[in-house]
């Protein structure tokens, strides 16, 4: 058996600082190093919860020049916990680069349940929730138009994130590709004071957006393709 650290990937709260869990409170508090996608964004946090540790910044654009550096602090031993700026390290934020490194070095990796967008919007859109599919930020442009192609005849439920900015244009693309009738729900500002969770078809759903501006994080869920719709 080594001696490395471990590597704890931390789930922090989507909007309301009130749903991290006492559990990685302790993880953090507990931590040698603190990995966080923005340390301005996560210094927030760790002023909330009274924590007084240097944050190291781990991110999209320095992951790669960063992970050997921190790769050899877990071998001496070091426990490294990582948070992105919301959500659960991984699942649309940097974490996967640094999980599998660990792997392959093996070094024990962690991951904390907890708060993530997708689950919370999937439970509540009121479509079928027993089998689903993630697919994140689709492609802006290159490989998006065969995406789409391709999640058409999908048929289980589909979980989006998309930005506010483009939020009209996504849905407006649905409809070409899914169809107008198709059912979808748009959860907006999850577990923040300006929840916003509209549910209705695709066609619906693009006449209220282009005429009330989106703010804010956004998740789209829409329905799977029935046999029917042939």
């Amino acid at each position: 058996m080594n001696s490395f650290g471990r590597l704890v990937l931390v789930p922090t709260p989507i909007g309301n600082l009130e749903d991290i869990t006492l559990r990685a409170i302790n993880v953090l508090k507990d931590a040698d190093l603190i990995l966080a996608e923005d340390t301005r964004v996560s210094s927030k946090l760790m002023k909330h919860l009274e924590i007084d540790k240097r944050l190291i910044p781990h991110h999209k654009f320095n992951e790669h020049k960063t992970l050997q550096n921190i790769i050899s602090k877990l071998k001496e031993g070091l426990h490294v916990a990582m948070i992105s700026d919301a959500g659960t390290p991984g699942i649309s934020d940097p974490g996967f680069l640094l999980v599998r490194t660990c792997i392959e070095n093996t070094i024990d990796v962690e991951c904390l349940p907890g708060a993530t967008a997708l689950i919370p919007a999937l439970a509540v859109s009121g479509l079928p929730t027993d089998k689903f599919v993630f697919e994140g930020f689709l492609p802006q442009k290159k490989g998006r138009q065969k995406r789409l192609i391709q999640l058409s005849e999908e048929n289980r439920t589909m979980v989006f994130y998309e930005s506010p900015f483009r939020l009209v244009k996504a849905i407006s693309q649905f409809s070409a590709f899914f169809g107008a009738e198709r059912q979808a729900c748009v959860c907006r500002e999850l577990s923040k004071m300006f929840e916003e969770i509209k549910r209705g078809t695709l066609a619906e759903l693009e006449k209220y957006y282009s005429e009330n501006t989106p703010k804010g994080e956004i998740v789209i869920v829409v329905e799977g393709f029935s046999k029917k719709e042939k």
